[in-house]
């Protein structure tokens, strides 16, 4: 316990500053000091305790859309660095997303839903591969890792990517579908929602997605050291929060000159295509994860489960 309250006082500044920094005047952090004292820095110890020097370890972080999974995932960041003076790499599953030129090309060859980022396949997977492969490399000098704008669809220009120095101690690996498993052709046959029963009658676009997260997905997937999973009550409050999350994003948006916001309709329909995937990994992610982040309806966590 000492060592938890030694660790709060060093790093509380640097979270709350982060926080008040993700605060609008409407949306307020509640319970912030309970937040990191009892459950982000336990899971920092027991991120340090896995490090291993030779090479990164990779930690993966997955949560529905609007679990908190990029604010979860930077408190992290800056309690490692700060506390435990470890090289912290932060990336997203959404910033290897295709070019929208690549999604178009996709969908009109696999699928037309294809076109809507999101689900397995609309990442360039080669590049996440080869990024795990570089990253892990014992001649590893420097990297340069893309950026996604989702305020615009579109991936960044390369002047604006990220770019790795040194090898990092830990890469916090965070997205939606991170440790997603495939479903069994069986599974795949009745649709879940209006989109699949009216977009995707044949099952050719759920069959093309489950493929994916059959191969490649899997092959990245095997590659993590950890996997955190930020585990909501339900769908619903997923989508809740996803609305919250896009009404924020026009707020903190100073230049909004091609901000393809979306309203809450909008929100909806798009949340359908990840419907199937977030709902397989309520039941499938809390078997294979090492922590269990249980989430309360009130967007705050409620307890967490320590299980590897």
């Amino acid at each position: 316990m000492q060592e938890v309250n030694e660790c709060f006082n060093k790093v509380k500044k640097n979270c709350f500053k982060f926080i008040s920094s993700q605060e609008t005047k409407k949306d307020k952090f509640k319970n912030k000091d309970r937040m990191i004292k009892s459950f982000l820095i336990p899971i920092s110890f027991w991120i340090s305790k896995r490090v291993n020097k030779k090479k990164p370890i990779i930690i993966g972080l997955a949560g529905g859309q609007g679990s908190g999974k990029t604010t979860i995932s930077s408190i992290l960041t800056l309690i490692l660095q700060k506390y435990f003076k470890l090289n912290i790499f932060k990336v997203s599953i959404d910033d290897f997303y295709k070019t929208r030129k690549d999604r178009k090309l996709l969908s009109k060859n696999k699928h037309s839903l294809l076109m809507t980022r999101g689900v397995p396949g609309t990442h360039d997977i080669d590049l996440m591969l080869s990024f795990f492969k570089k990253i892990k490399d014992k001649n590893f000098k420097s990297l340069q890792v893309p950026t996604f704008n989702k305020a615009i669809d579109e991936r960044c220009s390369k002047s604006l990517w990220h770019k790795i120095k040194s090898k990092p101690d830990v890469i916090i690996f965070e997205g939606w579908c991170v440790g997603a498993r495939a479903q069994s052709s069986s599974q795949l046959k009745k649709p879940i929602n209006s989109l699949e029963k009216v977009y995707d009658q044949e099952a050719k676009w759920r069959t093309h997605v489950n493929n994916q997260l059959k191969n490649k997905y899997k092959t990245l997937f095997n590659q993590l050291d950890g996997l955190l999973y930020l585990k909501a009550k339900n769908f619903n409050l997923l989508r809740r929060w996803r609305i919250k999350q896009e009404r924020k994003l026009w707020v903190q948006t100073k230049n909004k000159k091609n901000l393809k916001i979306m309203s809450s309709g909008d929100v909806i329909n798009f949340m359908q295509t990840y419907q199937r995937i977030t709902q397989q990994m309520f039941k499938d992610t809390v078997k294979s994860s090492s922590i269990i982040i249980n989430l309360n309806s009130n967007h705050q966590i409620e307890k967490i489960k320590f299980k590897k």
